[in-house]
């Protein structure tokens, strides 16, 4: 009779407990949960938190909720929802990506005390105006890219810049000083492409690829890239220069890039 109950309890009893509880662990993992963040998880203040399930504007988000921080880096591309100002950045971050949002301005505080800083890339935003002191506190920028924007004038860029790339904006000269790149003795690239330029900046000496494709350039002159009064002048590290699609006739300039090792690329009048 014993045998008779233990094998009742083994073949129907504990079964049925275990379809129970395989029911409750479903019921529960399917259950529809608040979409919360857990504030004190992150960091955030906590002296206006009266519930540990609070949920934040996505702008009072932390940036590395929004945007992949790795290591120094920070990757901030099309973020959803929309970004429109640049996010508050880790202190030890060298390289931020923040292409492809919808930014429209770069203010002083943006990148104040960021010294890290090494290379931004703010490719792809509706970028407008840039107060001109916005990168002058980032003395180690190497690479600074403010392609596909809105810009109609440059503010101060940092001396240590090696590669500069301002292409498929709307640049004109009035807003981009003589003297601009002139000071920037590291430049090696210089992208000015898809503008509305309507001269050529004074360029430095260090200067090796230099674009200005596609903007208005109607007239270069002898010293432009040269020195129009010194014949043995050569201009040894430029090896690179483009001025198709300017309403530029290459025949009236014959000695204007006597000086370069290499003849400006593309198709010309």
């Amino acid at each position: 009779m014993m045998q008779l109950r233990t094998l009742i309890f083994a073949s129907v009893v504990v079964p049925w407990i275990l379809v129970s509880a395989t029911k409750s662990e479903y019921m529960e993992a399917i259950e529809p949960k608040n979409d919360y963040v857990n504030v004190y998880d992150y960091g955030l203040p906590q002296d206006s938190v009266t519930d540990q399930a609070v949920a934040p504007r996505v702008n009072e988000l932390p940036t590395c909720l929004l945007c992949v921080c790795l290591s120094g880096s920070v990757y901030c591309e099309e973020v959803s929802p929309e970004m429109t100002s640049v996010p508050a950045l880790p202190r030890e971050t060298a390289y931020l990506y923040a292409r492809f949002n919808k930014i429209t301005k770069i203010s002083n505080k943006d990148f104040a005390d960021m010294a890290t800083l090494r290379r931004i890339d703010l490719t792809g935003n509706r970028i407008a105006e840039i107060d001109d002191g916005a990168f002058s506190k980032l003395p180690n920028l190497e690479e600074l890219t403010l392609a596909e924007n809105r810009l109609t004038k440059l503010p101060t860029l940092p001396t240590k810049l090696i590669s500069f790339n301002a292409n498929f904006n709307k640049l004109k000269t009035q807003g981009v000083k003589a003297t601009a790149f002139k000071k920037l003795t590291r430049l090696v690239y210089l992208y000015l492409g898809n503008n509305e330029l309507t001269a050529v900046p004074q360029l430095p000496e260090s200067l090796q690829v230099v674009h200005l494709h596609n903007n208005k350039i109607a007239t270069i002159t002898d010293e432009t890239f040269c020195k129009g009064n010194n014949s043995h002048y050569i201009r040894t590290n430029m090896d690179q220069v483009r001025l198709d699609g300017n309403p530029l006739r290459m025949a009236q300039h014959p000695h204007s890039f006597i000086c370069l090792q290499t003849l400006p690329i593309g198709w010309y009048n």
